[in-house]
């Protein structure tokens, strides 16, 4: 698929959407790529509207990224999907090949290994998780590719423990769990990946030690959170959800329009104008 074909449509799906900064990243990307020609919008669907909208498409689509809450519900309605996606049971990312075909994909997970990569973290002895919802799974899948040794998840029940240490089974990395009172331990670690909600990890950022190793903090709005801001002061290296976005987005790009490599540093200071300009 090139930008020599008729007019070609992509766009990102969820609820809530209307804050996604996606449509900004495609479309620098677009531009920088002189694919004039395609169009790249947010729609607010929910998974009750899903397979009407997904049936609805037309051949002039190119694909679609997921957010929450239809990553997974997104699944029944594809022809096929990659290992990566089916590793986490997460799609973030659909591709409609020329024949017609529904491919699901996710590249939040190599998106996680990137963004580590461009900070010269390439593998790590052992790291830490904050947290255990749907992007914790992503990064413990991020880590099995990574990381050599043990992950401690840090979480606050042990229902939510005994899926960390599921999910470790599964993608055949060694979870350790704790509780989340002792979370202030995690950050001792070479690698800590926060993956909760804003606020959650605030609390923790009288406890980052004198020299911190990396930390990556999956959100972005607001930025810095309180745990980023200190980790920097104290002269740690920070991975940002930006970066993730921009990292994840890049491989969406890529395989929609089948040109690479996607303009990273474009797609990125789009995002940064348009986190700035709010």
């Amino acid at each position: 698929m090139s930008g020599t074909d008729s007019r070609r449509r992509a766009a990102v799906l969820g609820s809530p959407i209307a804050h996604s900064l996606s449509p900004v990243l495609h479309r620098a990307a677009y531009e920088h790529l002189g694919l004039g020609d395609w169009s790249y919008d947010r729609f607010e669907v929910d998974e009750e509207a899903l397979p009407g909208f997904v049936g609805k498409l037309g051949p002039e689509w190119a694909g679609l990224s997921l957010t929450m809450p239809l990553k997974r519900a997104i699944i029944p309605l594809l022809d096929e999907v990659t290992g990566t996606a089916a590793s986490v049971e997460a799609v973030n990312t659909v591709v409609f090949t020329e024949d017609g075909r529904r491919v699901g994909d996710n590249t939040d997970i190599p998106g996680m290994v990137a963004a580590l990569r461009e900070r010269g973290i390439e593998q790590v002895d052992t790291a830490a998780v904050l947290g255990a919802g749907a992007t914790a799974s992503s990064a413990l899948a991020a880590l099995a590719r990574i990381c050599t040794g043990e992950v401690v998840a840090y979480v606050r029940s042990e229902a939510r423990a005994a899926e960390m240490r599921q999910w470790g089974e599964r993608l055949d990395i060694e979870v350790r769990t704790a509780d989340w009172a002792d979370a202030a331990q995690a950050l001792h670690a070479p690698l800590v990946i926060a993956t909760t909600p804003a606020g959650t990890t605030d609390a923790l950022a009288a406890a980052v030690p004198e020299r911190p190793a990396t930390l990556f903090d999956v959100l972005y709005d607001p930025w810095p959170t309180d745990l980023a801001a200190r980790w920097s002061a104290c002269g740690g290296a920070v991975v940002s959800g930006l970066d993730l976005l921009v990292h994840q987005a890049v491989l969406q790009v890529e395989r929609m329009t089948g040109r690479s490599p996607a303009p990273l540093d474009a797609m990125r200071k789009a995002g940064e104008h348009a986190l700035a300009g709010h």
